[in-house]
């Protein structure tokens, strides 16, 4: 089977340093293996969407010749495909509705415990759906760390795949997309780990074989926060795309020379396609980065 990755960043703000880690070894693991990287926007939040920001997301793409393969999938526009298999579990029994509110699930020790299980809710306002959770995963393989462990509170736990205000889960869309989309490994940060397992859950109940998953280190601030659009992580430069480029790359595992340095864009991106190894990935999943350039 042909390779396809795919980029799929939230649209909660412009790209950051940690954004083009991502982006740069989900492309370079998809085109090492002669394969296609697609780009797909995660616009799931309207709340937390900044305007414009999917549009930004693709110029910076574009400034960083990270080329993407086919159309632009929005999951914006694929609000029918999520609620069809929601529909699906909830007439089967394998989905129902839940009434708990954080508060309620943060007394009751942080794990929902089936409270609204058997109780066969029918009004949907003010509830969310739930899945059964028939098939935990409590570890994983991942491409680079091996074996990986997600806790059993958090893998028993029937997890949320609609909120209560209506929107659609991560989870449950991210999973349907990818295999609606052909996808057949995941090149991520090492934030999402834990979501794994519950990820790796659906596929199983949908009876379909899981992708495989890479994850990438975590590039964290000198304060040891990650680099995110929630800790207010400073966009990289358009501009000047270069020195992130670079960057970026040595911080991926790979010994740039001033030769490649000096060389162009494309000619950076193509060197490392062809040099990509998946072993030369740091072995930590959280680091703290060395820049060469301060602006960043």
């Amino acid at each position: 089977m042909s390779y396809i990755g795919r980029f799929a960043p939230s649209p909660s703000g412009p790209l950051h340093f940690g954004s083009l880690i991502a982006a740069l070894g989900s492309y370079f693991q998809a085109k090492a293996n002669q394969g296609k990287w697609l780009v797909r926007i995660e616009d799931l939040d309207p709340p937390r969407e900044m305007p414009g920001a999917s549009s930004l997301i693709l110029q910076t793409l574009e400034a960083y010749h990270l080329h993407w393969d086919g159309e632009v999938v929005y999951q914006s526009q694929r609000h029918g495909l999520y609620q069809d298999q929601i529909d699906r579990w909830l007439a089967s029994g394998q989905a129902y509705l839940c009434q708990c509110t954080r508060k309620q699930i943060k007394e009751s020790g942080g794990f929902y415990t089936g409270t609204c299980r058997d109780l066969k809710l029918t009004n949907h306002e003010q509830c969310a759906v739930r899945l059964r959770m028939s098939h935990p995963v409590y570890q994983f393989e991942d491409k680079r760390h091996g074996t990986l462990t997600i806790p059993p509170a958090l893998a028993d736990e029937d997890f949320i795949i609609k909120r209560r205000d209506g929107l659609f889960a991560y989870n449950l869309a991210v999973v349907l997309d990818d295999i609606d989309q052909g996808v057949t490994e995941v090149v991520r940060g090492a934030d999402l780990i834990e979501p794994t397992g519950r990820q790796i859950s659906l596929y199983q109940m949908l009876d379909i074989t899981p992708v495989n998953y890479l994850h990438l280190p975590l590039a964290l601030d000198n304060n040891g926060q990650k680099l995110s659009k929630q800790n207010h992580a400073k966009a990289i430069d358009n501009s000047n795309p270069k020195p992130a480029l670079i960057d970026a790359m040595r911080f991926l595992g790979f010994d740039i020379d001033k030769e490649i340095s000096a060389a162009t864009l494309d000619e950076i991106i193509l060197w490392g396609v062809e040099n990509w190894r998946v072993s030369q990935l740091p072995s930590s999943t959280e680091i703290t980065p060395i820049f060469s350039n301060r602006s960043l």
